[in-house]
């Protein structure tokens, strides 16, 4: 597999952790802080799910 390929997909899998904890984080405080702690990792996710599936093998 390409270097690129492993990088992006190492990248998009840290990030929908941290949107999945994020998420967790805000429900857990009740919805009382920002729902940015989730939305911006899954911007990032989305971002290198997407340069991982452009990139040729």
């Amino acid at each position: 597999m390409n270097m690129k390929k492993t990088a992006f997909k190492t990248l998009a899998l840290i990030f929908t952790v941290l949107t999945l904890l994020g998420s967790l984080y805000v429900l857990l405080q009740r919805g009382q802080v920002s729902p940015g702690y989730a939305v911006i990792p899954m911007l990032f996710a989305i971002l290198f799910i997407q340069l991982s599936h452009s990139v040729p093998w």
